[in-house]
């Protein structure tokens, strides 16, 4: 028995005529006739009675008709949800983050791909960024939002240049910058900074620190926090300033003040990250579509 059979038997249930039944499976009627002879022969019942004139379900057809329709149905979502699996229209992805990507842009990215992918169930996870790569390594994560670049060999991954972004400086609302319109990275030389470790997002860190030094100092870092969020609530706290990604003013915080920086720095980039192998049909999906909402000159 195969689905051949389940079909022509709901097929003849369907249109109580052997010719008609033959249509829409799309052959012949004596093909049809045996395939049905052949299930009957193999239950060791008969499904239907027939005569010149009519066609009838049998009581024994009746529950296997029931059945075998249960059992197409299942047989085609099935199928269905395999296909759809494979065009990455369902399933899971499992996101890492930055903490200032939470921000901007990532709930343009979030909204737009759960409207076009309703079943695919999405899960996050704040991680800095030499972590999401040890993750995204390791199959844990399926994609990354991460500040490039990324320290040694990392041909294993692609990375998808979201946003392009200015740093900014934070000060203390109360701090005597905080009035400013803009100013000099040399007017924070003798601040103590909230900063986070290099080894956790080498990339970021050597941004800030070279522009540090185009002003003609080294930060002191006087407090460590992993996560960007967390730096501005500890510089709204009064525990130093810091120089940090320009989206992180999105959310203006009444005791802080974000300054814009001179000299002009270079703009530092927020990429997605993922696998060059085995990545899934849904994180290529949800990187296709972040590079078509967020293109960059």
């Amino acid at each position: 028995m195969d689905l051949k059979h389940l079909r022509a038997a709901v097929a003849v249930a369907d249109h109580l005529h052997f010719g008609r039944a033959a249509a829409a499976l799309g052959t012949a009627q004596p093909p049809l006739s045996q395939t049905v002879k052949a299930l009957e022969a193999e239950l060791g019942v008969s499904l239907f009675e027939r005569d010149t004139r009519n066609v009838r379900l049998t009581p024994a057809g009746e529950a296997f008709v029931a059945d075998a329709r249960a059992a197409l149905s299942m047989v085609d979502a099935a199928a269905r949800r395999a296909r759809a699996a494979g065009r990455g229209e369902e399933g899971s992805l499992a996101i890492g983050m930055v903490g200032s990507s939470v921000l901007r842009p990532l709930p343009v990215i979030i909204r737009a791909f759960r409207s076009r992918y309703p079943a695919v169930t999405l899960s996050f996870e704040v991680l800095p960024t030499m972590l999401q790569v040890e993750r995204l390594r390791t199959a844990a994560l399926d994609l990354g939002l991460l500040r490039p670049p990324l320290p040694g060999p990392a041909d294993d991954l692609e990375l998808v240049p979201v946003s392009r972004e200015p740093l900014v400086a934070v000060v203390p609302n109360d701090h005597r910058l905080a009035g400013r319109r803009r100013v000099h990275v040399r007017s924070l030389a003798d601040e103590p900074f909230v900063l986070f470790p290099r080894h956790l997002g080498p990339g970021l860190h050597d941004e800030i620190t070279a522009l540090c030094r185009q002003g003609g100092f080294a930060p002191r870092v006087a407090q460590e926090a992993v996560q960007v969020p967390t730096i501005v609530g500890l510089v709204a706290a009064g525990c130093g300033v810091s120089i940090v990604p320009g989206s992180s003013a999105a959310q203006p915080r009444p005791e802080v003040a974000f300054l814009p920086l001179s000299p002009t720095v270079r703009l530092v980039d927020l990429a997605i990250a993922l696998p060059v192998a085995g990545r899934s049909a849904v994180a290529a999906n949800f990187t296709a579509l972040a590079r078509d909402l967020t293109r960059l000159s």
